[in-house]
């Protein structure tokens, strides 16, 4: 069996640990300089509810989850009903002895499954003194099975507990030893799979929500106004807890409406700022979306998406705000959406975004989703490489040359589309920002020519914008039989799924939009116009991208691979559903 690659499956009940469980011991992993990609699923509710927590590990670079799982660390009984049929054959259910197994040990047996009972709640109760400690008992029985070093176990937890005491440390200490001592004992050698440390140069472990801040900061972002809602309210934390390292305000607002209006009136007085939420939010925030179309304020909004209408499913993923944000507000008027799909890209994206926002005083939308936005990574610290983070203001005006201005105009018709911008203050400068439409100075008009001038002056910055944006990214051979094409997270999976394909004989490749509004046509039309077979991959419905790229482009897609049930896509769902597609 292969060595340091293999997926691990911790399912419980919130209020378990799940998710610290399953986060420390991808961390522990990626201390031993193990590879590691990991994702979670998680109820809308704080207590009760099945959880879980996935980790994949390879000595390679991973962009997805696994289809299966070589070890099951079920905390209750319906986290072995619903995952065992997952393991494959000859992996392990880890359990507690006290846990009544929902099916017959034969039925378990009978498809290959080891079952590794162990003692872990006198383990935690006795070493630790809790019972509250299984979960750590739990991870050093993995670790143990899987000949995982101990030590690296131990250093998370050093980490992790010691704000609570040198007591609490110590005590889950004991527990993590006792529990690896106990499992590698017992089972370690019957087990096929294992882990093993190797040399190699430190990993960052990162979601897509830190990476997209740590991108904003080096950019100058400096204010976020938000109210928390899933998946985006880690980007709120985030600025929280950095706030005095980095010289941030972290304002969480009533609602969207005041979040929204408040980081367009830091924008407005020259302040880099942005808010975050997610498509029941980013409704709220419609109107003053329009207010900074018509007074071309830059702002940036992160809109991290979760299945909907309504309330939806508040903590799963999906891809189904694309045509929202694409439209919304009434009127027309100039934006930029991004669309990241790594953790990479998602640092590119909070490092573009106020460049851009600025650069075309427009707003910039980076719609995100659940799976990149909780979903972890290891990636070499290079990968944020600060020295390639360029701030660029655009027609901002400095005290300098305004106090050498004559009749600024700050809605100046220009060919670009672009105006001279000043900050308010400045006696040279004064100007009106009004929501109604206006004239070069900001006076409100009706005149229809004035209007009819005004509104082909903003929108010329689209078509500025196309040319300055990230082309859509080939993976895989030029010459395909089949061609995907995907945005945001999709990525990852339809990475691992091209490279499944080509590597058992078939010619596939992949085009992937980290940019997807404006379309850049110079760019895109080559790519899909040359494919033989073209099909969308998407996390919604209608194929929302597949739509657009008819509309705009006038290409037709063949065919359509979606998911829409709550779950992120994975290279295993890609493959299966791809033998079923009928190309259009």
């Amino acid at each position: 069996m292969p060595i340091n690659r293999m997926s691990f499956k911790v399912g419980g009940e919130a209020g378990q640990g799940v998710e610290s469980s399953g986060a420390g011991f991808a961390k522990a992993l990626a201390r031993g300089s193990l590879q590691i990609f990991a994702h979670q699923e998680y109820m809308s509710r704080i207590r009760g509810g099945h959880n879980f927590f996935q980790i994949r590990v390879g000595d390679q670079p991973l962009y997805a989850q696994a289809d299966r799982i070589e070890l099951l660390l079920a905390l209750t009984a319906e986290a072995i009903a619903r995952h065992w049929e997952e393991v494959v054959p000859g992996g392990g259910l880890i359990y507690d002895e006290g846990l009544k197994l929902p099916l017959e040990e034969g039925e378990l047996k009978e498809r290959g499954v080891q079952l590794l009972t162990l003692p872990l709640a006198k383990i935690a109760l006795e070493e630790g003194g809790s019972r509250v400690m299984l979960n750590t008992a739990a991870l050093g029985a993995a670790a143990g099975i899987t000949g995982f070093p101990v030590e690296h176990l131990e250093s998370v937890i050093e980490d992790n507990f010691k704000v609570k005491g040198a007591p609490v440390v110590e005590a889950n200490l004991a527990v993590v030893r006792a529990a690896w001592e106990y499992a590698a004992q017992r089972y370690a050698a019957d087990f096929p799979y294992k882990l093993q440390a190797v040399e190699a140069p430190p990993r960052m472990v990162i979601h897509g929500n830190a990476a997209f801040c740590l991108g904003a900061v080096a950019s100058g972002c400096k204010f976020i106004s938000a109210y928390p809602m899933t998946p985006a309210t880690s980007i709120l934390e985030w600025f929280a807890a950095h706030a005095h390292q980095y010289g941030l305000i972290a304002q969480q607002t009533e609602d969207e409406i005041a979040a929204i209006t408040m980081a367009l009136g830091a924008n407005h007085m020259g302040l880099r700022a942005m808010c975050a939420t997610s498509g029941g939010g980013f409704s709220l925030m419609v109107e003053t979306l329009g207010l900074a179309g018509m007074t071309e304020t830059p702002i940036v909004i992160v809109e991290a998406q979760r299945p909907g209408p309504s309330t939806g499913l508040p903590t799963k993923t999906e891809q189904d705000d694309l045509e929202f944000v694409l439209h919304a507000s009434q009127g027309e008027f100039p934006r930029i959406i991004l669309t990241p799909g790594t953790v990479e890209q998602a640092f590119e994206a909070g490092s573009r975004a106020f460049n851009l926002a600025e650069r075309y005083q427009c707003p910039v939308i980076v719609l995100s989703d659940h799976f990149l936005a909780t979903s972890l990574r290891t990636i070499a610290p290079e990968e944020f490489d600060l020295n390639r983070v360029e701030i660029d203001r655009g027609e901002l005006l400095s005290a300098e040359e305004l106090d050498k201005v004559q009749n600024y105009r700050r809605y100046r018709l220009t060919e670009t589309g672009i105006s001279p911008r000043a900050l308010p203050g400045h006696p040279q400068a004064v100007y009106v920002a009004p929501g109604n439409e206006h004239d070069e100075e900001g006076r409100i008009t009706e005149d229809p020519g004035l209007r009819r001038g005004m509104m082909e002056k903003r929108m010329r910055k689209l078509e500025r914008a196309k040319h300055d944006l990230p082309e859509p990214e080939l993976y895989g051979p030029e010459e395909a039989e089949l061609t995907f094409v995907a945005w945001g997270s999709t990525y990852g999976p339809l990475r691992e799924a091209v490279d499944s394909l080509n590597e058992n004989g078939a010619k596939a490749n992949m085009v992937h939009f980290s940019t997807i509004w404006p379309l850049p046509p110079d760019a895109a039309e080559p790519l899909l116009s040359r494919a033989r077979r073209l099909i969308a991959v998407e996390g919604n419905y209608s194929g929302q991208l597949a739509r657009l790229i008819r509309r705009e482009l006038g290409i037709r897609v063949g065919g359509l691979i979606r998911r829409y049930d709550g779950l992120p896509l994975s290279p295993g769902y890609i493959l299966t559903k791809l033998e079923g597609v009928k190309d259009a």
